[in-house]
């Protein structure tokens, strides 16, 4: 499956629920779902900046895909980044440098966050791209 069809199989999922909460719900769960990220991983250097909460992202290469593990002190942002782990872990770099992270939009999730959270889920991104960008010379 490409990253856009997993972006449009999420959003397929979102527009099940009725109402903003129950898909905030369905989120959490997502992050709830991630690979336990292991304590000696919280490092300073992989916090994500800027964000309101605490949120650790570490990336690694392996046979050509890029894969994630990340965690947060707040439920909701760890699940934030749980969807985009969702459709980007285990693509090569290539893919997550190109991908349009522009359906973020289309969810209504951030219409219902706090600013600080809502950039938060830009901050996710450019990170992850930028974890991608890292690897990217190395899969050649």
């Amino acid at each position: 499956m490409t990253i856009t069809e997993r972006q449009e199989q999420l959003l397929k999922d979102l527009s099940l629920f009725q109402d903003w909460t129950e898909r905030y719900e369905y989120v959490i769960g997502l992050g709830r779902k991630l690979t336990e990220m292991p304590q000696a991983s919280k490092t300073e250097d992989r916090l994500i900046e800027g964000c309101q909460s605490q949120v650790w992202l570490e990336a690694y290469c392996e046979d050509g895909g890029v894969y994630y593990r990340a965690d947060s002190d707040s439920q909701i942002t760890k699940g934030m980044i749980a969807l985009f782990i969702h459709f980007l872990d285990g693509e090569s770099p290539e893919n997550i440098l190109t991908a349009d992270f522009a359906f973020i939009e289309k969810t209504g999730l951030k219409e219902h966050l706090a600013p600080t959270r809502a950039n938060a889920l830009n901050l996710m991104a450019l990170q992850m791209k930028q974890r991608a960008l890292d690897f990217a010379g190395a899969t050649d």
